[in-house]
Order: C-alpha cells, then sequence, then structure tokens
C-alpha cells in the first residue's frame, strides 16, 4: 500500500514514517507541504495522510484539489466541528486529533482498506450534503456526551468500588497511577478522573510512551525552540504546554527511557520545563496520570526506573480489575460496540446470538476490554446475515487451559502465526507496544522464526 505523508511539524512526519515504515505493507512517502505533495501525487498512491493546519495551502484547500481522486484520513491538533463536517463532505474516510497513538492510525488505515471491500455490503444512502453534515453532527454529539456522561459501558460492583475511589481521587490533585493488565481501560479512567476534576474544563493530553521513537520521545513532550535542529523552522510546545492547567496522561511509563526520567522528575518538582534548545524555563502547571501493566518494584531494583520518580508519580495508586472479575459487563460492552461498528461501516445492524453471548461469558478474555472490542469487530466485518453466531466470534481456539500467563503465551503465540511472525502488526492485534510484545516473547520463551 503506498502512502503519502503530508505534515509540516518535522517530529509529527518523522515519527509517523518510522513507525509506518515497520509494516512491510505499507510504502511510506513523506511532503513537508501539500504543494509539495501536488507536484508528486499520482495514481500509484492508495492513500494520503494530511495535516490540516499547514502553510502555504491547508487541508482543507488539498482535499478540495484533490478531487476525490484519492483516500484521505485527515490528523489535527484542533479538533473543529465545523472543519470536521467540510472534510467529510468532501470524501475524507477519516479524521483523528493529535495526539494519538501509532496504533490507531494504523487502524484507521485498515478501515479505509475494509471499507473498500465491503462497499457492495453497505445498505446506507449515497452521502449528499445534508446527510454527511447532519450525521458528522451526530456522531461528533454522541462522542461528546459518552465522554461526559458515560465513559463506561456498563458497572459491575467490582468495577464501581474502583471507580468510587477514583473519584475521590479526582477531587483532589495528586499524582495517580493506573495499574492494571493491558486493555482494562487505563486510559478511560484517566479520562474519568480529569472529567470529574477541578480542571474538566482545562486540556486532558493523552501521549503513549511506548509508542514515539525513544530519539523523539523528549522533543514531544517538551517541544522545541526554531533552530533546535535541522528542519525546526518554527517552535513548537511540547505535551507539557499543550496540557497546561489540565491533566498529562502518561501511559506505559514503565517503558519510559531512563535518559528521560530525570528530566520528567525535574519537570514535576519544579512545575517548569525547558523547550530543546530553549533559553529560559516555561512554568507549567499539570496533574499527571500515568498508568503501566509492568512490575514496577522490578524495574526500580533492576535500575530501569528512578525510584523517586515512582514516588512522586505514584501517590494515589488504583488498580483496576480485569474484565475477567467484571463478567456482568461482558455482553453490554459487546452489544454497545457492535452497534457502533455497524453504525461506522454502514452495516444493517446486527446482534449477538444467544450461544454467542455463552461464548462471550466462558471466554476469560486475558486481552480485558480492548481484546473484547477487537472480536466484535472483526466479527461483524466477517459474519454474514444479521445474527453473530458462536463460530463467528472464533474463541475457540482461545478457550482457558491453565492459568493466565498460559493463556496469553498461547494468544501471543496463535496472533504471531496468524501474523508470519510479524512483530508489528502482532503487537497491534494484541493492542499493546512492540517493545512490551518482545519483552512477552521473552518471558516466556516464544521462538520466533
Amino acid at each position: 500500500m503506498k502512502i503519502a505523508i503530508v505534515e509540516d511539524d518535522i517530529n509529527m512526519r518523522k515519527s509517523l514514517e518510522i513507525s509506518l515504515k515497520e509494516y512491510p505493507q505499507f510504502e511510506v512517502h513523506t511532503f513537508k507541504n501539500a504543494i509539495d505533495a501536488m507536484e508528486k501525487l499520482d495514481k500509484s498512491f492508495d492513500l494520503i495522510i494530511t495535516d490540516i493546519n499547514m502553510p502555504k495551502k491547508n487541508g482543507v484547500e488539498f482535499a478540495k484539489e484533490l478531487g476525490g481522486e484519492f483516500d484521505i484520513i485527515v490528523i489535527t491538533g484542533n479538533a473543529d466541528l465545523n472543519v470536521a463536517i467540510e472534510l467529510l463532505r468532501l470524501g475524507v474516510k477519516d479524521f483523528l486529533t493529535k495526539p494519538f497513538e501509532v496504533e490507531t492510525l494504523v487502524q484507521a488505515i485498515e478501515r479505509v482498506e475494509q471499507l473498500k471491500k465491503v462497499k457492495p455490503l453497505e445498505k446506507r444512502k449515497r452521502p449528499d450534503r445534508r446527510v454527511g453534515k447532519e450525521d458528522t453532527r451526530e456522531v461528533k454529539i454522541e462522542r461528546r456526551k459518552g465522554e461526559r456522561r458515560k465513559l463506561f459501558y456498563s458497572i459491575s460492583p467490582k468495577l464501581q468500588k474502583t471507580l468510587d475511589f477514583a473519584l475521590r481521587a479526582a477531587k483532589t490533585d495528586a499524582s495517580v497511577m493506573l495499574l492494571g493488565e493491558s486493555g482494562v481501560g487505563k486510559e478511560l479512567f484517566a479520562k474519568y478522573i480529569h472529567q470529574n476534576s477541578l480542571r474538566k474544563d482545562k486540556p486532558f493530553v493523552a501521549i503513549n510512551m511506548a509508542a514515539i521513537p525513544e530519539n523523539l520521545l523528549e522533543s514531544e513532550l517538551f517541544g522545541y525552540e526554531k533552530g533546535a535542529f535541522t528542519d525546526a523552522t518554527a517552535s513548537k510546545k511540547g505535551y507539557f504546554e499543550l496540557a497546561d492547567g489540565g491533566t498529562l496522561f502518561l501511559d506505559e511509563i514503565a517503558e519510559m527511557p531512563i535518559s528521560l526520567q530525570a528530566k520528567i522528575l525535574r519537570a514535576l518538582q519544579e512545575k517548569e520545563i525547558m523547550r530543546l534548545g530553549g533559553l529560559k524555563p516555561i512554568k507549567i502547571d499539570v496533574r499527571i496520570i500515568s498508568a503501566t501493566n509492568a512490575d514496577i518494584d522490578k524495574k526500580i531494583k533492576e535500575g530501569e526506573f528512578r525510584e523517586d520518580l515512582f514516588y512522586r508519580l505514584n501517590t494515589i495508586p488504583i488498580n483496576i480489575p480485569p474484565l475477567r472479575e467484571r463478567r456482568e459487563e461482558i455482553v453490554e460492552i459487546a452489544e454497545v460496540a457492535l452497534k457502533g461498528i455497524c453504525k461506522k461501516y454502514g452495516f444493517s445492524e446486527k446482534r449477538l446470538s444467544k450461544e454467542a453471548k455463552e461464548e462471550l461469558l466462558n471466554y476469560s478474555w486475558p486481552g480485558n476490554v480492548r481484546e473484547l472490542l477487537s472480536v466484535i469487530e472483526r466479527a461483524a466485518v466477517l459474519s454474514e446475515g444479521e445474527e453473530i453466531s458462536k463460530e463467528d466470534l472464533f474463541l475457540e481456539s482461545r478457550k482457558p487451559k491453565k492459568d493466565i500467563n498460559e493463556m496469553e503465551r498461547e494468544l501471543i503465540i496463535e496472533v504471531l502465526e496468524n501474523f508470519n511472525y510479524d512483530l508489528k502488526q502482532s503487537s497491534s492485534m494484541l493492542g499493546m507496544s512492540m517493545r512490551s510484545l518482545e519483552k512477552k516473547i521473552k518471558k516466556y520463551d516464544i521462538k520466533v522464526s
């Protein structure tokens, strides 16, 4: 798949290029603005990924000039409803708001490919300006309501107890560390804490420490000044500044390079940061929420994580229970997700059979909510007819045999085999970073051929 990335920010452009080139099916070409891209784009390109706010020609003008000849995914740091409506009317396939994880972009790319394959099955009417405008507004309003009013579809007694504790923590300004298995919904908890805090009207900025190349992480966190390095043609704010007054969520904190930890600690202690190439410190007011599924105590003992930084981040630890301990939620989460997936792909509404629901309840979900959503999306895309059967879920091979570690090992082996041992694709399907997958391969002594 031949992809053009059109992005004026050098850090973002390089980060996307490095990350997407790890996928062998992607041929990636980059352009620093729309004018340069227009000179070299031809019919051999399958997809355009473009920023909105660019010099000389912005993303909306660029999309208009392309005239619907290419599939387009838009990325932007400023999600404006009117701009989103205009872009969707122009035929843009997806609209991602910065910051986002590379895995999120890869999933958007895969959705574009899936839509091409399922297009003959679509039941929706041919889009026009009126329908496009109404549909976009509805999606945006639902997202806003979902984030503020109902982040969690269904709540078991065990989850409710954890949410009650998180609510008490939200009323303070103390640092919170979210602990739990991969896929339990740590970012949802971080948003819940933010939205119930005194900072709720200020920015919530999330960054996955394992998803950004190590050589770019410092400039992404702290920003840089014009001329700080080659191609730094303008100053740029980092995530700390973007989150000023609000909440900064540091996901997979244990994956932070040891060389960067001292600078993070200083930023938290002094409440100020220094941009790359900067001469003056910049004051910040940020509440930190961090998350990890790693054994931090072990990392501290092995010298991979600073103990003083851990104590600074771990003022209030919150353990999030895995999905297998919240079985009351499984079917409702699946049904709500299925409804949204059918709407996203333009399918007629599908439902889960009685046997499929029983299959969902009998499975142990080592990948937690993330795995459940992945299974439901796959079943919705691949199933025929309006009812999803037990067989459509493909869970039989994942049934529990021993303990959770054995199940996780078997799941990883199965995914690796399905993707011919491609670590990047496998990590994306498993919902973890490539670095985390490599560690689990070593932990479980999996032979990678």
